[in-house]
Protein backbone atom coordinates (compact mmCIF):
# COMPACT_ATOMS: atom_id res chain seq x y z
CA UNK A 1 0.00 0.00 0.00
CA UNK A 2 1.57 3.43 -0.67
CA UNK A 3 1.48 6.66 1.22
CA UNK A 4 2.14 10.08 0.02
CA UNK A 5 3.29 12.36 3.20
CA UNK A 6 3.59 16.50 2.68
CA UNK A 7 5.12 17.95 5.17
CA UNK A 8 5.36 21.95 5.29
CA UNK A 9 5.99 24.68 7.53
CA UNK A 10 3.39 26.09 9.98
CA UNK A 11 2.40 28.86 9.64
CA UNK A 12 4.43 32.09 11.02
CA UNK A 13 7.73 29.93 11.15
CA UNK A 14 10.25 31.60 9.04
CA UNK A 15 11.17 29.74 5.43
CA UNK A 16 14.43 30.90 4.19
CA UNK A 17 14.63 28.61 1.32
CA UNK A 18 11.20 29.78 0.45
CA UNK A 19 12.20 33.17 0.42
CA UNK A 20 15.22 32.45 -1.64
CA UNK A 21 12.97 30.71 -4.26
CA UNK A 22 10.90 33.47 -4.37
CA UNK A 23 13.89 35.86 -4.94
CA UNK A 24 15.24 33.44 -7.88
CA UNK A 25 12.01 33.06 -9.82
CA UNK A 26 11.75 37.06 -9.33
CA UNK A 27 15.72 37.32 -11.37
CA UNK A 28 14.65 34.64 -13.73
CA UNK A 29 11.98 36.89 -14.64
CA UNK A 30 8.77 34.75 -13.64
CA UNK A 31 6.17 37.43 -12.84
CA UNK A 32 2.66 36.78 -10.96
CA UNK A 33 4.39 35.01 -7.64
CA UNK A 34 3.12 36.30 -4.50
CA UNK A 35 5.17 34.49 -2.16
CA UNK A 36 6.74 30.82 -1.76
CA UNK A 37 6.77 28.16 0.74
CA UNK A 38 9.13 25.09 0.55
CA UNK A 39 8.10 21.60 1.98
CA UNK A 40 8.90 18.14 1.54
CA UNK A 41 6.96 15.10 -0.15
CA UNK A 42 7.25 11.36 0.83
CA UNK A 43 5.91 8.19 -0.87
CA UNK A 44 6.22 5.26 1.27
CA UNK A 45 4.92 1.69 0.40
CA UNK A 46 3.81 0.16 3.52
CA UNK A 47 3.16 -3.32 3.90
CA UNK A 48 -0.68 -4.66 4.42
CA UNK A 49 -3.82 -4.40 3.12
CA UNK A 50 -5.64 -2.44 6.09
CA UNK A 51 -5.64 1.28 5.10
CA UNK A 52 -6.31 2.96 8.65
CA UNK A 53 -3.33 0.67 10.20
CA UNK A 54 -0.95 1.94 7.30
CA UNK A 55 -2.02 5.42 8.04
CA UNK A 56 -1.53 4.67 11.76
CA UNK A 57 2.26 3.19 10.83
CA UNK A 58 2.95 6.56 8.39
CA UNK A 59 1.67 9.09 11.30
CA UNK A 60 4.32 7.20 13.63
CA UNK A 61 6.66 7.66 11.11
CA UNK A 62 6.05 11.17 10.54
CA UNK A 63 6.31 11.79 14.22
CA UNK A 64 9.22 10.02 14.92
CA UNK A 65 11.45 10.81 11.87
CA UNK A 66 9.72 12.62 8.75
CA UNK A 67 8.52 15.62 10.40
CA UNK A 68 9.97 18.19 13.10
CA UNK A 69 6.54 18.52 14.39
CA UNK A 70 7.86 21.62 16.27
CA UNK A 71 7.72 23.44 13.54
CA UNK A 72 6.46 20.99 10.50
CA UNK A 73 2.58 19.81 9.49
CA UNK A 74 2.57 17.37 7.20
CA UNK A 75 -0.31 15.36 5.55
CA UNK A 76 -0.88 11.81 4.99
CA UNK A 77 -2.41 10.29 2.04
CA UNK A 78 -3.09 6.40 1.55
CA UNK A 79 -3.88 5.33 -2.05
CA UNK A 80 -6.80 3.16 -2.35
Amino acid sequence: MKARVTVTLKTGVLDPQGKAIEGALRSLGIAGIASVRQGKFFEVEVDGSDPAAAEATVKAACDKLLANTVVENYRVEIAR
